[in-house]
């Protein structure tokens, strides 16, 4: 597709000669569409020419000849210099690339060659699905759509904390208790009973604790009791976790957890020896860290038995061997900071390429919190994903009986999922990932205004519109003249800059940047629709306004799909 900044950042090259490639990073988009298509900021210029960014904007436009190109007119504003792009140009240019690629429209080749790793979810065998685990998931899953979208080889990893200490005090808890609770008809609910009732003993007698401590070391010396129990704490929570994955629509390319590489921990170990940077302290084994201003890594604890921070070496390790990847993100909340920096400052000394080392990314996001503070699975306070979910398709599937009751019951059920689960997705991404969230049934499972069931809503009557003329006009007989209409040129800019929006979000690792372009665009169609009419006796007017329709139907969907949202086909 005709890239526009790409046209201007060549005609400023060509007298400046400044690398044209170097300027493009520099043109920005305006936000007041009244200042043009595309903004020049000529202050970025001032050092290199030795000149005030008002004299080199002037200076610039004097010279430039936009004769024979794309751009309608150039503008000075201060430092700025704004173009302004022909409008039939945007029209023709958007519509002919929707009609060439279609439902791939948005899609690109920019990551060919590369692989990146996501690593998100990871919830806790044996605890319940809660919803401080959606956040991790729902952005990962939208980042790995994002990137492979992008052309990247992308691979998405569940890194289930199936692993560690808490396993030594759900052994415990189970010894001393299993019988009084029924695992295998409700697990994970029996389980966190077990595991609060444990962790309440443990800080009440710290002999409790020590017994679950040694629990965990015998688990990690094969000890076949606990072993047995461990892959059945396992087995029980997959079955529950993967209920949850089939309502979001969530499948993984690997499952591999912590656990996966507790055999691989000795070698890591190994190679940190031979470096000589680790030693002993208090009994534990770890990397100083003082030069980089950060507190030492513990690889080993002082009982011999290895740790997360272990395991996550371990992990990239078998990475970087396995995939040889260009990024590895890690999606997890901001508490995990300082782990994350010591992870990575401590990978540096495995022996992976530096193209691993650098690829290491902490895509960090903020917490969930009650509205009474902290959830926390040890004092058993926290609100399951599962309840969440049934609740908010519970409440679509009232409100469709209520305004649409001659659906049949099947398509009820269908729209009250999509739009349940879409309006929960859709609120949890729409916001910036770092910042923390205050859990509210009612801002969650909100309707109206700026939310998932408008956009879905916005895509239903794209629908509606296309089903009553049945047929999309060929390309070639749109007449691009008549959608040079001031709220047609609205949505041609948002459609036209559809990949671009994708390649921000990525950049960003931040899936909130579709969300909003997805409202604006939801935006600019209900204005466009209340402002004309589609259907209408002239043919041509008619083709042209539905072949714009059909370009936000397609757009819609392609943007709601990288988030994980699935559209209904009516509401």
């Amino acid at each position: 597709m005709k890239d526009f900044k790409q046209g201007i950042a060549s005609i400023i090259s060509k007298v400046t000669s400044i690398n044209e490639q170097e300027l493009v990073t520099y043109i920005e988009i305006p936000k007041d569409s009244n200042m043009g298509d595309y903004a020049f900021p000529c202050f970025r210029l001032a050092k290199e020419l030795k000149k005030a960014p008002n004299i080199i904007a002037q200076e610039i436009k004097q010279k430039i000849d936009i004769t024979g190109t794309d751009i309608e007119k150039v503008e000075i504003a201060g430092g700025y210099l704004n173009f302004t792009i022909s409008k039939l140009e945007i029209a023709k240019v958007a519509l002919e690339e929707i009609d060439n690629k279609k439902e791939n429209y948005g899609k690109s080749n920019l990551g060919n060659d590369k692989t990146v790793i996501v690593e998100y979810s990871s919830p806790n065998i044996a605890k319940p699905f809660h919803i401080g685990h959606l956040r991790t998931t729902l952005i990962g899953r939208a980042l790995y759509n994002m990137y492979k979208y992008l052309g990247y080889n992308t691979i998405g990893i569940n890194h289930l904390g199936d692993y560690g200490t808490q396993f030594g005090k759900m052994i415990e808890g189970y010894k001393r208790w299993g019988e009084e609770y029924n695992i295998e008809e409700n697990p994970i609910e029996e389980l966190t009973k077990i595991y609060v009732r444990i962790n309440t003993l443990c800080k009440e007698d710290e002999t409790v604790l020590e017994i679950c401590r040694d629990n965990f070391k015998k688990l990690e010396q094969g000890d076949k009791y606990c072993k047995e129990l461990w892959e059945k704490f396992r087995e029980v929570s997959l079955k529950e976790f993967y209920r949850i994955y089939d309502l979001l629509d969530i499948k993984f390319d690997s499952l591999n957890g912590e656990a996966f590489y507790q055999d691989k921990t000795d070698e890591v170990i190994d190679i940190l020896e031979k470096t000589g940077k680790l030693v002993e302290s208090e009994g534990a084994r770890i990397i100083d860290l003082e030069e980089q201003k950060m507190p030492p890594c513990i690889v080993c604890k002082s009982n011999g038995s290895t740790i997360y921070a272990t395991r996550d070496l371990a992990a990239i390790l078998y990475r970087a061997r396995t995939y040889n990847f260009d990024k590895c993100l890690y999606v997890v909340a901001y508490e995990q900071n300082l782990h994350f920096k010591q992870v990575f400052e401590v990978a540096k000394l495995l022996g992976i390429s530096e193209k691993c080392q650098n690829g290491l990314e902490h895509v960090s996001y903020g917490m969930v919190h009650l509205k009474d503070g902290k959830m926390s699975t040890r004092e058993g306070n926290v609100i399951k994903v599962e309840d969440l979910l049934k609740e908010s398709i519970s409440r679509v599937k009232d409100i469709i009986e209520e305004k649409n009751p001659d659906f049949t019951e099947e398509e009820k059920q269908d729209i009250a999922k999509k739009v349940g689960i879409g309006a929960v997705i859709f609120n949890d991404l729409s916001g910036a990932r770092i910042k923390d969230e205050i859990f509210d049934w009612d801002t969650m499972l909100n309707f109206s205004g700026e939310t998932g069931p408008y956009i879905q809503y916005t895509y239903v009557r794209t629908n509606s519109i296309l089903n009553k003329v049945q047929e999309i006009p060929e390309i070639g007989k749109v007449d691009f003249n008549k959608l040079l209409g001031k709220e047609e040129i609205a949505i041609l800019k948002l459609i036209y800059s559809f990949t671009n929006i994708i390649e921000q979000a990525t950049n960003k690792n931040e899936p909130s940047v579709i969300a909003r372009y997805l409202i604006d665009l939801s935006k600019a169609f209900s204005s466009f629709y209340n402002e004309n009419k589609i259907i209408v006796e002239d043919k041509s007017i008619q083709d042209a306004r539905i072949y714009l329709t059909y370009a936000t139907n397609l757009v819609l969907k392609n943007g709601a799909k990288i988030l994980g949202i699935n559209m209904p086909e009516k509401m």
